[in-house]
């Protein structure tokens, strides 16, 4: 059975850090393009970022460009997501998402194929 399971998530005052992890069991994440996506309270569903899994490329929304940073540990099959100088509007849960293709669709792991159960990322001083 294919479970993503995503951890690190808490709480965080502005301009703190957390690194959220979402490891794999029943598929090899480094076969296809992975990347979280995150829902805040009240509003729908929205892409963070994406990795590739031909080589690795990265691509990121413009409000966590600079600040997020997405990456695989293939050995471990977890991919991560460094998030720094956290902002109170980065609140969410977020999600880790497989798609069944090598590429991402723009900072989106379109068409997604697996979800992990979210993580909740609370930015508040």
């Amino acid at each position: 059975q294919v479970q993503l399971v995503e951890s690190g998530g808490g709480l965080v005052q502005p301009g703190g850090s957390l690194r959220l992890s979402c490891a794999a069991s029943g598929v090899t994440l480094d076969y296809y393009a992975i990347g979280w996506l995150r829902q805040a309270p009240g509003k729908e569903r929205e892409g963070v970022s994406c990795i590739s899994s031909t080589d690795d490329s990265t691509y990121y929304a413009d409000s966590v460009k600079g600040r997020f940073t997405i990456s695989r540990d293939r050995a471990k099959n977890t991919v991560h997501l460094q998030m720094n100088n956290l902002k109170p509007e980065d609140t969410a849960v977020y999600y880790c998402v497989t798609s069944h293709s090598i590429y991402c669709s723009g900072y989106v792991p379109n068409p997604p194929r697996y979800w992990g159960q979210g993580t909740q990322v609370t930015v508040s001083s």
